[in-house]
């Protein structure tokens, strides 16, 4: 079964810290570009970061440069978003998406189902 299941979100202050986790099983992660995506309440999905397949290329957000870090282990077939300095604008839904890049016959792109992410004193 494709899937990717996050993990991590939660309430914290501003000024803290959070660690997102997307999980990613029934598909090769290698093969697969890894993005993070947030929405926040009436507003539409944005890309906040993306890292290639071998990890060694990523991009982000304007908005997160300098603050969040994206990273993947594909030992573990994980990707994670490393949220410093969180402000309260940060608060949303924060979804991962996996794009096939390599080998992508028949291969299908996936959504996770989301992690609620709250940026509150």
């Amino acid at each position: 079964q494709v899937q990717l299941v996050e993990s991590g979100g939660g309430l914290v202050q501003p000024g803290g810290s959070l660690r997102l986790s997307c999980a990613a099983s029934g598909f090769t992660f290698t093969n697969y570009r890894m993005s993070w995506y947030r929405q926040a309440p009436g507003k539409e999905r944005d890309l906040v970061a993306y890292i290639s397949p071998t990890g060694r290329t990523t991009n982000y957000a304007d908005s997160v440069k300098g603050r969040f870090t994206i990273s993947r282990d594909n030992a573990k077939n994980t990707v994670y978003l490393q949220m410093n300095s969180l402000k309260r604008e940060d608060t949303a839904v924060y979804y991962c998406y996996a794009e096939c890049r390599l080998s992508c016959t028949d291969a299908v792109n996936v959504w996770g189902q989301g992690t609620q992410v709250t940026v509150s004193s």
